[in-house]
């Protein structure tokens, strides 16, 4: 019977494999609503158990709106029941193994608007050696979407200054070849002429951007400069990060006109499908500004 199964299963859950209570809890809850739904079909025993009947519960889920990510939970549930079973002799073949998860939609990365970046730009004191630092960071990490270990490790020794572009050793150990920009690169010089003599007057440090201590900036304590400036820029909490920054130059690029290919190349993803998830980003952003703006968009 499919009730001795399940109390069975949740046994071996419990005692041979040591899972926690609300592991096991949660198992048989999601089990006890899988052979429900089989009795009312008339099937109470797990050999008459097939595959297209795991295939139809879970799709019954998602018609009583359960979220995906319950109903991958409750095909986890199944899967080990089903291994449970076949591993005992009790069935000779897991009914599971080909059902698909529901597949998530992946979250769409937040994005400054071009306005919050500037108040963002506009927070750092740049009379000062320490903010003029911060805000060539800043500069620098929007103006070519860099990775925040990239720009806390970035060499003096990459910085092209003839034609401004910065040579980054990413991911895999690959390099990569970024343009930095005018306003971005002029402040860094500036940055590197009028402040850094002061935090490392031997210039031992080989990275660019150097903590008052003349030693190599940490992505943490970027971090928490970065979001001190947030709330200085009047930005909402959490809203603003490294990461967050990246996302923004590359939506802004592809809004006024990058191509997918350039901007993968600048990003550093070896997948392009990697990088469009941006397109949707753009195609989001549109539609929005669509509804707002257009005198036809609403009835």
């Amino acid at each position: 019977m499919i009730d001795d199964a399940v109390e069975g299963f949740t046994y071996y859950l419990k005692v041979e494999r040591n899972r926690a209570d609300r592991t096991v809890e949660a198992y048989g809850r999601d089990l006890r609503g899988f052979t429900q739904w089989l009795k009312d079909r008339d099937v109470t025993d797990v050999a008459q158990i097939e595959r297209d009947q795991v295939s139809d519960y879970l799709v019954s889920l998602d018609a009583r709106g359960l979220s995906l990510r319950s109903i991958a939970r409750v095909r986890s549930a199944l899967r080990h029941f089903f291994k449970y079973l076949v591993k005992d002799g009790i069935r000779p073949t897991d009914p599971s193994v080909r059902v698909r998860s529901p597949a998530f939609p992946a979250a769409l990365p937040k994005v400054l608007t071009e306005p919050q970046v500037e108040a963002l730009l506009a927070a750092p004191d740049r009379t000062t050696p320490l903010g003029l630092r911060d805000a060539a960071m800043i500069e620098v990490l929007y103006a070519t979407g860099l990775r925040v270990s990239e720009l806390v490790g970035l060499l003096r020794a990459a910085v092209d200054p003839e034609i401004g572009i910065l040579r980054i050793r990413g991911k895999g150990d690959k390099e990569r070849l970024v343009p930095i920009g005018e306003v971005a690169f002029d402040l860094m010089v500036r940055y590197l002429q009028q402040a850094r003599p002061l935090h490392d007057p031997g210039a031992h440090a080989p990275e660019v951007f150097v903590s008052r201590r003349g030693s190599r900036m940490t992505r943490q304590n970027f971090w928490q400069r970065i979001t001190a400036y947030a709330r200085t820029a009047g930005l909402p909490d959490g809203l603003v990060s490294p990461h967050v920054l990246r996302h923004s130059f590359a939506t802004h690029l592809l809004e006024h006109g990058a191509d997918l290919r350039s901007l993968q190349a600048m990003l550093g993803h070896a997948d392009i499908g990697t990088t469009q998830i941006y397109t949707h980003v753009t195609r989001t952003r549109l539609a929005a500004l669509h509804a707002q703006y257009h005198p036809r968009a609403q009835g």
